[in-house]
């Protein structure tokens, strides 16, 4: 590269500059540098759920250079590690949480501190559901071979691990955080579970990637849900006048949800052991027992541009869904 080259590229990269920090100076949200030291590490938070799930499935997330008879030792470090690094965090998020805000950082690290314990002394019941969600998912589908691919291989059971971890941040008030656990879960596996989200035993995601379960949904034991399935709000035009509304549905005990189904509204309730069938679109509560399917599909075959074939109404037994 020539000299005049480089003297071009220079002038136009300061000339860009000038015109960056000037928009600097336009004191919007946007612009302010001075809160950086005071957010929290996405990183850091993401590093921590890694350690967390070594915690969690201690035989398949463990560091291999520890050995099983070190085990005690190796579980104290993460434990020390995870206690202080996320109670900093927390008290880095305090400006955002009332509970928190306007305190002295004494105060706030102080309290902080206690959150956090109080949410490690919460993972022995964590773990417990998670067993739960493991035994659903191998008792659930045929594919699955062992615990440890649905360990290992299921997106499901990752976001559902991130989000009862996220959860129990959640309902301690704890802002931004579990937010950003489950936006890392929503990342890396395609599923969207707010932390706000109430979930019950025995949860089994199959499949998984583009499901979107709302804040306020409340889902009750044994429920199944396939990828494409949307529990979510009627509408949100209101903003955040809706805020803490129950704006998302309620699906109780032992219901199935088949692919790209959309249930909506607060008020929306799906009975006990009832079915929802692919692609229904339900904004009405369901009684229990009930089995929702879309009839009256028209297929047509063409070859050579003719139609050879046409099925009109097809019917389809009150049990047949498409499942992959």
């Amino acid at each position: 590269m020539s000299d005049m080259s480089r003297n071009i590229e220079g002038k136009e990269a300061e000339e860009i500059l000038d015109s960056i920090l000037a928009d600097y100076e336009l004191d919007r949200t946007i612009d302010k540098m001075e809160d950086f030291y005071d957010q929290p590490n996405k990183e850091v938070i993401i590093d921590i759920i890694e350690k967390l799930l070594k915690i969690i499935y201690p035989g398949y997330y463990r560091d291999r250079a520890y050995k099983s008879y070190h085990a005690n030792h190796h579980l104290s470090t993460l434990i020390e590690d995870v206690l202080y690094r996320l109670s900093r965090q927390v008290a880095k998020v305090s400006k955002f949480c009332p509970k928190l805000d306007g305190k002295c950082r004494e105060q706030i690290e102080k309290e902080s501190y206690e959150i956090t314990v109080d949410f490690l002394r919460q993972i022995p019941k964590i773990r417990e559901y998670l067993e739960g969600d493991l035994q659903a998912a191998l008792e659930g589908d045929p594919a699955a071979n062992s615990y440890g691919e649905i360990i290992l291989a299921y997106p499901g059971l990752l976001a559902i691990t991130i989000n009862r971890l996220a959860h129990e941040l959640f309902i301690r008030s704890v802002p931004l955080i579990p937010r950003i656990m489950t936006e890392y879960a929503h990342s890396v596996t395609g599923i969207d579970i707010h932390p706000g989200a109430t979930i019950g035993k025995h949860f089994f995601i199959d499949h998984g990637t583009g499901i979107v379960v709302g804040e306020t949904t409340i889902i009750g034991d044994n429920v199944k849900i396939y990828q494409g399935v949307t529990l979510g709000a009627l509408s949100t035009r209101g903003g955040q006048k809706l805020k803490n509304a129950k704006r998302h549905p309620t699906i109780e005990d032992n219901v199935t949800i088949y692919s790209g189904a959309s249930i909506l509204g607060g008020e929306t309730v799906i009975g006990r052991d009832s079915v929802i069938g692919g692609n229904a679109f339900i904004t009405k509560s369901i009684p229990a027992g009930t089995t929702v399917s879309i009839k009256g599909q028209e297929l047509q075959f063409k070859q050579g541009g003719k139609t050879t074939m046409e099925i009109s109404n097809l019917e389809q037994d009150e049990n047949w869904f498409y499942i992959i």
